[in-house]
């Protein structure tokens, strides 16, 4: 009879030291979870209060309406279609491998159509410049 007694008092088992260390890594992989954010996207933000002097750039502009302008040097701006972008700066960094980008968006359109311009720069390692209105 002795070894029933035994066998019962083995049988208890606490789980609470085990639901606090489950409760501690949830938290652990919670708050690191928020901590990391990628940053896909690099860009060289230009200081609105001064003026920098560069090589000369190649502009596209993208205006309220969603059009698409594209230039180089002093070339006039001249409307494309989206798809056009990418062939336009590669033709230009094969030119001219020191090349920097200068995107002129209007205030009002979304991040999505400056995001897509970004991402054409990012994927062809072009400097790109966000340009900005003094205060």
């Amino acid at each position: 009879m002795a070894l029933k007694k035994r066998s019962k008092v083995n049988a208890e088992f606490s789980m609470a030291s085990m639901t606090d260390m489950i409760f501690l890594l949830l938290i652990f992989f919670m708050i690191t979870s928020t901590v990391v954010v990628p940053n896909a996207i690099k860009v060289m933000l230009p200081q609105s209060q001064s003026q920098t002097t560069s090589k000369p750039l190649t502009r596209i502009t993208i205006d309220a309406d969603l059009n698409y302008y594209i230039a180089h040097g002093k070339e006039k701006d001249r409307r494309v279609s989206f798809d056009e972008i990418a062939p336009f700066l590669r033709a230009r960094y094969a030119e001219e491998p020191e090349l920097y980008v200068a995107l002129y968006a209007d205030e009002n359109i979304s991040y999505k159509e400056v995001v897509r311009v970004l991402n054409i720069a990012n994927e062809n390692q072009f400097r790109m410049i966000l340009v900005t209105r003094p205060k």
